[in-house]
């Protein structure tokens, strides 16, 4: 007997229907003021960005990857620098370092499937000028030993916080530890618009000045060229979205965390799974739970019973650490994270999800550990 129940990975659709009436008139608001690029929506989305993470400057940009690119431009990272960034991240981390002419010196992860102090340190050589903490799954790196490292060898810390917005460490918004950080409106993220975008953020009067040349051809408040840049400028339709959702973005961030705690009381008893930290587990950090990424035995036959049940999962990155692209003429052996891409599986984590999906989800995933 076939299934006829289905619930996608992340229901796009829905990312517009349940507010229609909303964007629709945000849609004709813009475009009857004719405002496209660079216009109020923008200035206002960033202007709000800024009390949110309480930070100095907020750039919005035309996608996570482009942040990560003007970032490192705007601190003189190129050509014979390295910059160290962990395996377990989206392949844009390491390639915004090479479009700089930058080397990516790749490390592993420790116990909590982040960047690991340690064997970012054994990477560090006399050409190391940065360490790319990436903030997976909307969790903050522990920042503590990073930036300890970070001191001891005179190093930038350079923040990919794509997935992170709203997360903290320790009371401090991750993307405002180091010289800059990053983040992505992609539609999947908490906080996503209808196509790409992204921003990034600094607390250095200095780093700022030269982002807002780099987006934007070079050109100053004038309008005079000044310098080389490029364009890389969120579309103001994007931002009058953007910070519209805005406005409910703690609401979504909490029915998240909620969903998170289901998920792990339902499992924590399960030794079949390895779970990532429960949203009351550390008084030091404040997850948003981008995803809900777990380890489990069987991974494989478990994501096929679960889309015989109609349930969508994804295995993360397709299943590829960025070490293990040869392609691109890496060659490191990092034993922890080639164990955790054995056993990765996320399930399903957005606001679009009812209770009654996630008591299915949950059902699905215990009945096939009892088989």
């Amino acid at each position: 007997m076939s299934n006829t129940r289905t619930i996608p990975f992340f229901n796009y659709p829905a990312l517009f229907r349940e507010t229609e009436q909303e964007f629709v008139q945000i849609f004709k608001d813009v475009c009857s003021r004719g405002a496209y690029i660079l216009q109020k929506d923008l200035l206002e989305l960033e202007d709000n960005l800024k009390k949110f993470l309480n930070v100095k400057h907020v750039f919005g940009v035309a996608d996570g990857t482009n942040a990560l690119i003007l970032g490192l431009k705007a601190i003189d990272i190129g050509p014979g620098d390295e910059v160290i960034v962990p395996s377990h991240t989206y392949i844009a981390s390491a390639a915004a370092v090479a479009l700089v002419g930058a080397t990516p010196v790749l490390c592993d992860i420790g116990d909590d499937n982040l960047i690991d102090p340690i064997s970012a340190e054994q990477k560090i050589t006399k050409n190391t000028k940065a360490i790319m903490p990436v903030h997976v799954n909307g969790r903050t790196c522990a920042m503590a030993p990073l930036e300890d490292l970070a001191k001891r060898y005179n190093l930038m810390i350079v923040e990919d916080a794509a997935q992170a917005l709203g997360s903290k460490y320790k009371g401090k918004c991750a993307g405002t530890f180091g010289k800059f950080g990053t983040f992505s409106f992609y539609p999947a993220k908490v906080l996503g618009c209808f196509g790409d975008g992204g921003a990034i953020i600094t607390n250095d009067d200095e780093v700022a000045k030269k982002l807002s040349l780099l987006r934007d051809h070079g050109r100053d408040k004038n309008g005079r060229v000044i310098s080389w840049g490029t364009n890389s400028r969120l579309d103001n339709l994007q931002a009058a979205f953007l910070n519209f959702k805005l406005q409910t973005f703690p609401e979504d961030i909490q029915k998240r965390r909620e969903i998170a705690l289901q998920y792990h009381e339902a499992f924590k008893n399960l030794e079949e799974l390895d779970l990532p930290p429960g949203p009351d587990d550390s008084q030091h950090h404040i997850d948003i739970y981008q995803n809900y990424e777990m380890g489990a035995d069987n991974r494989d036959e478990l994501k096929k019973y679960l889309q015989e049940k109609g349930i969508s999962t994804i295995i993360q990155w397709g299943g590829t650490p960025v070490h293990q692209f040869k392609e691109l003429g890496f060659n490191e052996h990092l034993p922890k994270t080639e164990a955790f891409f054995k056993k990765c599986l996320m399930l399903p984590m957005n606001v679009s999800l009812s209770y009654d999906d996630i008591n299915y989800i949950i059902d699905a995933v215990r009945s096939f550990y009892k088989k």
